[in-house]
């Protein structure tokens, strides 16, 4: 129960910095939009445009938040754990669209510069650098969050794009050298591409049910067959359920139906000590009773140093041949 607590009290810690942080955004976005009007800056618009996608960003994690926080149900018996990867990866995609966009403008004003009020840019920018600061900070506590990290990577792009506008507007006001403002535009864009496009992969991995990065499925199989009485180990699928816990499933072929109990344990103890994984289902067969075709059969070496299952899965391929000329 205290665990409970614990995380109960960190989500409602991490749920008003998110929310301070939306507030700030908000507001300040508003403010620049109008003053990159007034300046005729595009480093101080993208930035705008930015600093409202923060907001959305935010608004969206605070959502999906709120969202994953619901218990499970007879209708999504897994809870709502995924709606904050799910976040994440709305959020990066929302990203690149403003970031084509910035850059689409951008090498629009290389072609033809516009006028622009170098200290006013600056003056406005240096504004939105300090609450942008802030924001990352607020935010820096709920790193290990996927979906906070997403709304993360809007401030901190968005800080780079007040950095860059400070910039841009100090040259334009020292040199009238107007070209400034999209270069350092573009530059953003491309710092913004690469964190945004890490996370767009990370989160559809764990939608697409993909074997987490810091697990090997391989070792995990080895691990399972090494247990004694376990003569291989088939199907076995290893999946996020939401942004923290992991999941497994599995056949074992045992050698005697007695030791199931005793291998049972022996396994989940394993699973949950070596990786962590504590939402295990493992499903008991024993020799001749496996149907052909069976997913990745994994056994331990045998003496000569050769996996036993090369027959095995030769036979896998000629069933799922067979299959596929039937279901013609």
């Amino acid at each position: 129960m205290g665990h409970d607590h614990h995380h109960h009290d960190l989500h409602n810690a991490s749920r008003k910095r998110l929310l301070l942080a939306l507030l700030l955004t908000a507001g300040y976005a508003v403010i620049e939009a109008l003053g990159g009007l007034w300046t005729g800056s595009l480093a101080l618009l993208s930035d705008a445009g930015h600093m409202l996608t923060d907001a959305a960003a935010l608004g969206l994690a605070l959502f999906a938040q709120m969202v994953s926080r619901r218990p499970a149900s007879a209708r999504n018996s897994y809870g709502y754990a995924r709606a904050e990867v799910l976040g994440a990866l709305v959020n990066s995609l929302f990203m690149l669209a403003i970031v084509g966009w910035i850059a689409i403008e951008a090498l629009g004003r290389l072609v033809s510069a516009k006028p622009v009020d170098g200290l006013g840019v600056t003056a406005i920018a240096s504004v939105g650098l300090v609450v942008n600061i802030i924001a990352a900070w607020l935010l820096s506590g709920d790193s290990h969050n996927m979906n906070s990290r997403a709304a993360m990577m809007h401030v901190l792009g968005d800080l780079l794009g007040s950095v860059a506008a400070i910039v841009a507007g100090l040259v334009i006001w020292a040199t009238g050298w107007a070209p400034i403002d999209p270069i350092l535009s573009l530059l953003v864009v491309v710092l913004i591409l690469r964190s945004t496009w890490a996370l767009v992969l990370q989160s559809s991995h764990v939608l697409m049910e993909g074997v987490p990065a810091h697990l090997d499925l391989l070792a995990i199989g080895t691990s399972l067959a090494a247990l004694r009485g376990v003569q291989s180990v088939h199907d076995l699928h290893v999946w996020h359920l939401g942004p923290e816990r992991v999941a497994l499933s599995a056949h074992l072929v045992i050698d005697q139906p007695e030791s199931w109990p005793r291998l049972l344990a022996a396994g989940q103890t394993m699973l949950a000590k070596d990786y962590g994984i504590d939402h295990v289902t493992l499903q008991p067969a024993w020799p001749g009773q496996l149907p052909a075709g069976k997913i990745i059969p994994l056994t331990a070496v045998t003496e000569a140093g050769q996996p036993q299952h090369d027959h095995e899965h030769s036979h896998g391929h000629h069933h799922h041949d067979h299959h596929h000329g039937h279901s013609h």
